[in-house]
């Protein structure tokens, strides 16, 4: 979706929000039972690394492929580094904004790994993934800033105990993941959030 057409609001219902595209991944589980969804993680992704809007001979999107399971591990040297790898995140935020979910919020995304939280191991059986396409040496586009910002704050309204409970990757692994990067703008994000919860 061009940036120009992105929703300033968006709703969540039933664990689907109103503004994505949806393309089931097969990669999650359920939540542990009377688990409370709390907290949102930020991450940076990109296939092959630092590249952007790569697609396989399909035409499909290269992440969109791994989080599926239909990437061609041959179709570039990186991927034999992945090779097998069966991970995914609740979204992924292209460059111009546009929205893929794959997993429905109410279930256990695989995106965080081995992982702690404010004392709280397994940040997947509480959290929401959030992939931004990106690098952690590349600014991100002002179109993801804003589609992020109306992203959370349709969570925080649909998933209120994750309010004050945004966090990115290298925050709950730190020293074995770096995303989303010194060039993510915290403060910016949370300008923006904070101006989409007062419209």
């Amino acid at each position: 979706m061009p940036s120009s057409t992105i929703p300033s609001s968006m709703t969540i219902d039933d664990g689907l929000l109103s503004a994505a595209t949806w393309l089931a991944s097969p990669n999650f589980n359920k939540r542990p039972e009377h688990t409370t969804i709390d907290t949102i993680v930020i991450h940076n992704i990109s296939l092959p690394p630092n590249e952007f809007g790569a697609c396989g001979s399909d035409g499909v999107h290269y992440v969109k492929a791994l989080f599926t399971n239909q990437l061609d591990w041959d179709a570039h040297p990186y991927f034999q580094t992945i090779k097998g790898a069966e991970v995914s995140a609740h979204l992924f935020i292209e460059r111009d904004g546009a929205i893929t979910q794959f997993v429905n919020f109410n279930e256990r995304a695989w995106h965080a790994g081995r992982s702690n939280y404010l004392g709280r191991p397994e940040c997947n059986d509480y959290s929401i993934g959030i992939e931004l396409e990106g690098s952690d040496f590349v600014p991100f586009t002002a179109a993801q800033y804003h589609t992020l910002a109306a992203v959370v704050a349709a969570i925080y309204s649909a998933y209120p105990n994750t309010r004050r409970h945004l966090t990115g990757h290298s925050d709950i692994a730190p020293g074995r993941k770096t995303d989303p990067g010194e060039f993510f703008e915290w403060a910016r994000l949370r300008e923006l959030i904070a101006h989409q919860m007062a419209g």
